[in-house]
């Protein structure tokens, strides 16, 4: 249950952020809420760049992300994620189109499909560190306020998938951390933090990068790792 300290976290941030917005959101001017996103976004940068600094091999991490890619890009891991988003969006909304099952959905689909939220928890799982999921929290949290304010206290909802899905990564992970040394761990680590660099670029509107065709640099960063050592 201690691998689970980061979700609980960004579980709580959701509610919170749902009760805020529901009661107070309209009131709060969007000006402050574009800065609260935006040093977020800030804050996301820095645990990337933690993350990737960790390195000790560069080329390693260089060559997973690059293979990686293209791998990402052939498979159209994005573009397959987000279509997986819209049809459970109209198959869930199709039965019930009342606005908590629109609120549910809507949250739900945009707390869990993404790479923080993978990379996050596999961080948790394999070396105990929830730096990304508290940063995940914090942007959930910012979303869930702006969120509410339109489609209600569904939202608040979101947070049981959240706990659910990102629960069952880590302690995926942590399993797989029995079976990994810590020199294959590190590489994941740094090809993750490459990731949440790119979200980060992503949350401060500099550059919009599909950080989900990258996803499969961590699966190269720990095959060629293996390799390596």
């Amino acid at each position: 249950m201690k691998n689970l300290w980061g979700t609980w976290v960004n579980v709580l941030a959701i509610l919170a952020g749902s009760l805020l917005g529901s009661l107070i959101g309209q009131r709060l001017p969007r000006r402050l809420l574009t800065t609260v996103t935006q040093a977020t976004g800030l804050g996301i940068l820095l645990v990337g760049l933690a993350m990737a600094a960790q390195s000790k091999n560069i080329v390693l991490v260089i060559v997973s992300l690059v293979a990686g890619g293209i791998s990402g890009e052939l498979l159209d891991i994005e573009g397959r994620l987000t279509g997986l988003g819209r049809r459970l969006e109209l198959l869930l909304t199709r039965g019930g189109s009342g606005e908590l099952t629109r609120a549910f959905v809507s949250a739900s689909l945009l707390y869990c499909v993404g790479a923080m939220a993978i990379m996050g928890s596999l961080e948790a799982g394999l070396r105990g560190n929830y730096d990304t999921l508290y940063a995940k929290a914090l942007l959930d949290g910012i979303l869930a306020v702006t969120m509410s304010t339109t489609l209600g206290w569904g939202v608040a909802l979101a947070a049981l998938p959240v706990l659910v899905y990102q629960g069952s990564l880590t302690f995926l992970a942590a399993w797989l951390q029995n079976y990994l040394t810590p020199a294959v761990v590190t590489e994941i680590t740094a090809s993750g933090g490459l990731l949440i660099i790119a979200i980060a670029l992503g949350v401060l509107k500099i550059k919009e990068i599909p950080a989900g065709n990258l996803l499969p640099a961590l699966f190269f960063a720990a095959l060629l790792s293996l390799w390596w050592h």
